[in-house]
């Protein structure tokens, strides 16, 4: 089938982002230097391919340390734990390496250091999803989860004066400033991070899909359904009132979304490999006779050391 599509525009920065590309190094790694099996507690990063493809290499994912032989090797996932699971695998003498994003970790001290100084603490972030039950995990009391503006209205505080928030990392800017503009209202002598916890990779690519949308009549984003920023990126494009869907992968995507879109965007989010974007853009072509180009918005060049020992 041939449709009227003229022009494939790839967003740039998409796809790996630091945090992510040292998270799948370190259980690449660890399975080299170690051998298999490596346990990881929960997926390392929330992409199938990634997963599967680690599984395949020998990594057993895991959500329960009883699941874990003693003497094993394990690693934390991208997302972070709770002090609970850290003080729980150090009990049993396991071989730990930390793939916590960096930027997570900032959070987390970030938290650590509030509680100390007596401060109670807002989450801005989505219930049940692995990062904010682990920021949530640095402290025992004295935290609360806000997922909208409307969450911030039935709040209710022990220390209103004595109050800070944080945020999940892989929010949408947008929605993330509407609660926080919420929570200043409320709340006007809060504390927020000297520096945005929201980090650099999705702000970088959120800016670049709003720019994308300015010259794509539909927007492809490719992503596994279980990832926060990935459904932030299409969430963004829609809010900027251009059509987008989600994909795992190729062969995810189908020919009628194509029939009246002329110039189609392109990204990816933070966990998402190359080789994903490589074949959903072959498929397009061969609807079409598109051409390729490349919005660039912003060069990345941040790197994230591994753990000594790897």
């Amino acid at each position: 089938m041939n449709t009227p599509l003229q022009q494939i525009i790839l967003a740039s920065p998409r796809g790996f982002c630091a945090g992510v590309d040292r998270a799948i190094s370190i259980v690449e790694r660890a399975l080299e230097k170690f051998g298999a099996p490596i346990y990881v507690r929960h997926e390392v990063v929330h992409n199938r391919f990634v997963v599967d493809n680690l599984k395949e290499k020998g990594a057993i994912f895991i959500d329960d340390l009883k699941d874990v032989p003693a003497g094993s090797t394990l690693i934390y996932s991208a997302h972070g734990v709770s002090l609970a699971v850290r003080e729980e695998a150090e009990s049993l003498g396991l071989t730990i390496f930390d793939a916590t994003c960096p930027l997570v970790t900032k959070v987390h001290l970030e938290v650590r250091k509030l509680r100390k100084e007596g401060f109670e603490i807002i989450m801005i972030g989505h219930e049940g999803h692995p990062e904010v039950e682990g920021t949530m995990g640095q402290t025992q009391e004295g935290m609360y989860l806000v997922e909208t503006a409307d969450d911030v209205q039935t709040l209710a505080v022990q220390k209103p004066d004595q109050l800070a928030y944080v945020t999940q990392t892989t929010l949408s800017v947008d929605d993330a400033s509407i609660v926080i503009d919420a929570l200043r209202a409320k709340f006007p002598n809060i504390v927020g991070p000297k520096k945005d916890d929201i980090c650099y990779a999705t702000q970088n690519r959120q800016d670049a899909v709003k720019q994308l949308t300015t010259a794509s009549d539909l927007i492809i984003v490719i992503g596994s359904k279980n990832s926060s920023n990935s459904n932030r990126l299409r969430e963004v494009a829609e809010q900027s009132g251009v059509t987008a869907y989600m994909v795992d992968n190729a062969s995810e995507l189908k020919p009628e979304w194509f029939e009246k879109a002329t110039k189609v965007g392109i990204t990816a989010g933070a966990s998402a490999p190359e080789v994903l974007v490589n074949g959903v853009v072959e498929r397009i072509q061969s609807m079409s006779s598109a051409t390729i180009d490349t919005l660039k918005t912003v060069d990345e060049d941040v790197v994230f050391n591994l753990p000594k020992g790897l």
